[in-house]
């Protein structure tokens, strides 16, 4: 196989005929006014550092930041819609990863083959002059749990890291601090805009149907994402999923991941005849899961590929071992609260598409099948275009109750019944649309003493929250209040 160009320009998900800049024009600094649109942390984080460099600055933002109290002094600022005229006459436009780069504001900027880069591109330039390797990480689903741990794991093997990107601290603000290592969690809004990143290691964890209204479809989104891979040294990949395997050199030094038995040297999961379950690498058994805090078979998997990325990265195996054995995992992702009406509660509201929530019901409902347990899952919010359908067998095979949620909650009922999960499922799993987050919990406290078998309250809406809440934590710290006993 031939390995990725590092000229590849981004795709356009509407079409293959639409291009960006050429790679030597994306990646050229000019000396001219820096653009930047978008100002949130990381439009913010581009400013100042443009601003340090010297560099003549200009913001434009379709509304009315917040953040632009914040802004140095001598910036031109164009709020309230983007300015074309602006970019027009830019000599490189840093574009926030929520802003479409293909929306007809940019076509005058395209005719003029102006760079339109992200905050990632201007970073991988320092990267490159500081000589700082950079783990790069991506994936529909567990790249911010996959990303700290990863970051946990070179800080406790005494390298100076910097960890984020779409996580957290803007990646150019990482710079404020020296550090030995970046690892970063990548979006496929930041990938779209950023050209041969050279990681040292690079990984998409795995894909799933997300963002569809932003790419246009799979082949948009799968594009986006695999552009980590360009100039990249070392891979990591998830054997059970065909779409996270790049089309690279056969050389490329490479380890995988999974939930199956590994191969020699690769990374996966020994299941004993006595239901125990091992972290394991080849033949290797490395820490049995009771050892793992961080719970359900796919949080394992997430445990497999940083250990895999910490290996190409360099790190110590017993290093990582310790720290994979005090990592508690992040809030609102699969997140144990409690257990209520004989229901132990998850807060998975970071599960905002479809492969996230599989991810969960599968994780839990793999550890609670044996014990006779099943779930009650609450899904819905804004859906974003997806189908839901590919719910439809893991909640049959694991839930006993749904409950609909949010504004799209009759697609997601009508997108299941398509795939044979209705009111007269053979699987007699009774599906209830209730308006609220609290009419959902509160449902389920009603429903739990006419259901024997079931054992787990789950909130992982497979949807954006913005129909509800101000976001996935505002909807999750709502769920813990709700569930907690008062």
């Amino acid at each position: 196989m031939s390995q990725l160009s590092a000229t590849q320009s981004p795709v356009s998900p509407a079409s293959t005929n639409q291009s960006m800049p050429s790679a030597s024009s994306m990646i050229q600094r000019g000396n001219g006014l820096q653009v930047v649109v978008g100002l949130g942390k990381s439009g913010l984080s581009a400013v100042n550092y443009l601003h340090a460099l010297g560099y003549p600055v200009a913001v434009t933002d379709a509304g009315l930041p917040k953040l632009a109290e914040h802004l140095p002094t001598n910036i031109v600022t164009k709020f309230g819609a983007l300015d074309g005229e602006l970019l027009s006459v830019a000599d490189r436009i840093i574009i926030s990863p929520g802003i479409d780069p293909y929306l007809p504001v940019f076509d005058g900027a395209r005719a003029r083959k102006i760079a339109i880069v992200s905050d990632i591109q201007l970073f991988h330039e320092v990267a490159k002059q500081r000589d700082i390797p950079i783990i790069a990480i991506t994936g529909s689903n567990a790249k911010s749990t996959v990303t700290t741990l990863v970051g946990e794991m070179v800080k406790n093997a005494g390298v100076k890291v910097g960890v984020g990107g779409n996580l957290g601290t803007p990646a150019l603000d990482l710079l404020l601090e020296p550090i030995q290592m970046a690892v970063l969690e990548l979006s496929s809004f930041q990938l779209q805009t950023t050209t041969n990143l050279a990681a040292k290691v690079a990984t998409v964890l795995n894909m799933s149907p997300d963002h569809l209204d932003r790419h246009g479809n799979m082949l948009g989104y799968h594009q986006a994402k695999h552009r980590i891979f360009q100039g990249v040294q070392s891979i990591v990949v998830n054997r059970e999923d065909l779409l996270s395997r790049p089309l690279v050199a056969d050389d490329m030094p490479t380890l995988t991941f999974g939930s199956n038995a590994p191969d020699m040297n690769q990374y996966g999961l020994i299941k004993d005849s006595d239901g125990e379950i091992w972290l394991a690498r080849g033949r290797e058994r490395l820490l049995n899961e009771k050892d793992v805090p961080i719970k359900g078979e796919h949080n394992l998997v997430n445990a497999l590929s940083a250990l895999a990325i910490g290996e190409l990265a360099g790190l110590p195996l017993e290093s990582m071992l310790t720290t994979l054995k005090n990592f508690v995992g992040l809030p609102h992702r699969c997140e144990f609260i409690t257990t209520t009406h004989q229901l132990d509660c998850f807060d998975d509201s970071k599960g905002t598409n479809i492969g996230s929530t599989i991810a969960a019901i599968l994780g839990l409902g793999k550890v609670y099948a044996p014990k006779g347990k099943k779930l009650a899952v609450i899904l819905g919010g804004q859906g974003k275009g997806q189908n839901f359908a590919e719910l439809a067998k893991p909640l049959m095979d694991y839930a006993q109750v749904v409950y609909f949620i949010g504004e799209d909650a009759d697609k997601i009922a009508a997108d299941l019944a398509s795939a044979g999960l209705d009111a007269h499922n053979p699987a007699g799993i009774v599906l209830t649309k209730c308006q609220t987050l609290e009419q959902a919990v509160n449902q389920a406290w009603q429903d739990q003493p006419t259901f024997p078998a079931l054992g787990v309250l789950l909130l992982s809406p497979a949807c954006a929250s913005f129909d509800q809440f101000s976001g996935y934590v505002e909807r999750g710290q709502v769920f813990q209040r709700l569930v907690k006993p008062q």
